[in-house]
């Protein structure tokens, strides 16, 4: 089974993460900072992974230092998971309507870490959650991870369905990256021999 299980501690935030990348959408979300709950549990339920989290962090100065930190470690849990990646698709790609919202996610497993998030937010809250956060929280997870991973924005004025695209959006980009295919048989789909 592709499992990992991350312990964190840092001077602002303690973190308990477990992940099954062949899992059945489960989740226990228990992040200190109910949207990002939300939206944990929508990418554990669209991408089919087992997730259980609990954070005990600094939001009484605020949410920043628990949402980066969570993507630092959500990152770690999907490399351990995939160790050599042997097998694995390596690359996805999807496109997602969101009500008025349309987000469109690509991801390369590559080995490299790299960002591009092209996600205007028309607003700067959604409830108490600061929405420059979720830009934070997916760098964490791909320098962690050590992917490439492109999120656009097409289309939205509803801030809440747009983090919940881009959210739902990823989860089913790296649920295609992640599955074995048959095909590879155990290969690492690389002509450099690993990734």
């Amino acid at each position: 089974m592709r499992t990992a299980n991350i312990n964190r501690t840092t001077g602002e935030t303690e973190i308990r993460l477990g992940l099954n990348l062949d899992g059945t959408g489960r989740s226990n979300i228990q992040s200190g900072v109910g949207f990002l709950d939300h939206m944990l549990t929508l990418f554990a339920k669209h991408g089919r992974f087992d997730l259980v989290l609990t954070c005990s962090g600094d939001t009484d100065v605020d949410d920043h230092h628990s949402v980066e930190d969570i993507g630092i470690a959500l990152g770690q849990a999907f490399k351990e998971a995939l160790g050599e990646k042997r097998g694995i698709v390596r690359y996805g790609f999807f496109l997602l309507p969101m009500d008025e919202a349309l987000i469109q996610t690509a991801v390369d497993l590559s080995g490299r870490s790299y960002l591009a998030f092209s996600v205007p937010m028309p607003a700067q809250k959604v409830g108490t959650f600061d929405t420059e956060l979720v830009e934070e929280f997916f760098l964490g997870f791909t320098r962690n991870l050590g992917c490439n991973l492109h999120i656009r924005s097409l289309a939205g004025s509803n801030t809440h369905h747009i983090i919940e695209g881009v959210f739902k959006c990823a989860a089913r980009t790296l649920k295609d990256a992640v599955a074995v295919d048959p095909a590879l048989e155990g290969e690492i789909p690389s002509t450099k021999g690993v990734l």
